[in-house]
């Protein structure tokens, strides 16, 4: 298998992209990822688990499985075969589901040589460890710079070439600081960056992985809410709250809050709290319309990442002494049984607080318990 690239090269002030991109993962993100650096000029090539996403990738040139009527790029390759995909590759994406991170770098590790940079491109914590996902392949592939690409990005709609744009993160080395024009985070964005598909450089791996764990968990509390019959207003109050857990969260590991607030936090939040198109808005809507978990997605087994989510981030948060109440309330859901309207009810009726976190103020919340079992009635 040979790389095949797009001629032309950089400005002279412009960083040196990665000339051979290898994608591993070929689900719709992972294809989506894999298009946009074949469109900014890499050669591409795609590690995919599945003999019939890759012979069509292969021979027709799409990946009607997961991003059907799609038009992808001319001149991506693919395999089975992680070893040839990896073969004298300059970077890596890997785009699994984070459950699989692990497994994956255990599988890669023979065949990627020290100094790969590699991005993980999937959202979420261990649920075993509490690592984010750049710290798993820290531990399993060491001695390679490792980022991540996160941001407000439907696979499909990246696919399609719509104006899209995402976070690059790496850690900034001190010769990174002096020229960072020549950082692994600049080649990794300027790898990706197209007419349409823009990227923004970050050093704050911690804020933008938190924000993309987080996210997941509050989207699903919007879908749940919104399949139950409320609207706007709900929405908006739970993003606005679900945006200060994931700064609390993000700050106590040593994220900075303007990461949070930026593409990869409130951006990335907005997005998947507003749409159906994200599994987890979805997988929150139907559970809210009472469909039960086994019959969601007409009963087909979807990786829904918020609920795995679900429990490391709030275990996470616990081990930290943190309170996250719309998070513990979606874990309460569906891992502990609780009731969805006793639940969200009750998150309506905690104490009243203060927005300045300075204040440190609580007040009991008037509502009586005959006022609070009505609103779980109307939720339910």
């Amino acid at each position: 298998m040979k790389f095949e690239s797009f001629s032309g090269d950089p400005l002279p002030f412009q960083p040196k992209r990665y000339d051979r991109m290898a994608v591993i993962g070929a689900g719709s993100w992972g294809t989506a990822l894999a298009a946009t650096a074949r469109r900014a000029g890499c050669a591409v090539r795609i590690w995919g688990r599945s003999d019939a996403v890759v012979d069509a990738l292969t021979e027709t040139g799409r990946n009607e499985i997961y991003l059907p009527g799609v038009e992808l790029p001319a001149g991506m390759t693919a395999s089975t075969d992680l070893r040839e995909v990896l073969q004298d590759a300059d970077a890596v994406m890997i785009v699994v589901p984070s459950g699989g991170i692990r497994m994956i770098c255990d599988r890669m590790a023979a065949h990627i040589p020290p100094g790969i940079p590699i991005a993980v491109c999937a959202k979420g914590i261990e649920a075993e460890t509490g690592f984010l996902m750049s710290q798993i392949v820290e531990e399993v592939l060491p001695d390679r710079p490792v980022g991540v690409v996160s941001g407000p990005t439907f696979a499909r709609e990246t696919a399609l070439n719509h104006p899209t744009a995402a976070t690059v993160a790496f850690p900034f080395t001190y010769p990174d600081r002096l020229r960072p024009a020549e950082s692994t985070a600049a080649r990794f964005a300027v790898s990706l960056t197209t007419e349409s598909f823009r990227t923004y450089i970050s050093d704050d791996l911690v804020g933008v992985e938190i924000g993309g764990a987080v996210k997941n968990v509050v989207a699903i509390a919007c879908g749940m809410m919104t399949g139950a019959g409320f609207a706007e207003n709900t929405r908006a109050a739970l993003i606005t709250r679900g945006l200060d857990e994931m700064k609390q969260l993000a700050e106590a590991l040593g994220g900075r809050r303007e990461t949070v607030t930026g593409l990869s936090g409130l951006g990335d939040l907005s997005l998947t709290c507003s749409s159906t198109t994200s599994r987890n808005m979805s997988l929150g809507h139907q559970l809210g319309q009472g469909v039960a978990r086994s019959n969601c997605f007409d009963g087909k087994p979807v990786v829904v990442e918020g609920e795995f989510n679900a429990r490391s981030v709030t275990d996470l948060a616990r081990s930290l002494n943190l309170k996250l109440p719309i998070c513990e309330t979606v874990r309460a859901i569906l891992h502990d049984g609780a009731d969805l309207g006793t639940s969200f009810a009750a998150l309506w009726a905690r104490p009243l607080e203060a927005e300045p976190r300075a204040m440190e103020l609580s007040i009991h919340h008037p509502a009586t318990d005959e006022d609070v079992a009505t609103l779980a009635e109307r939720i339910s």
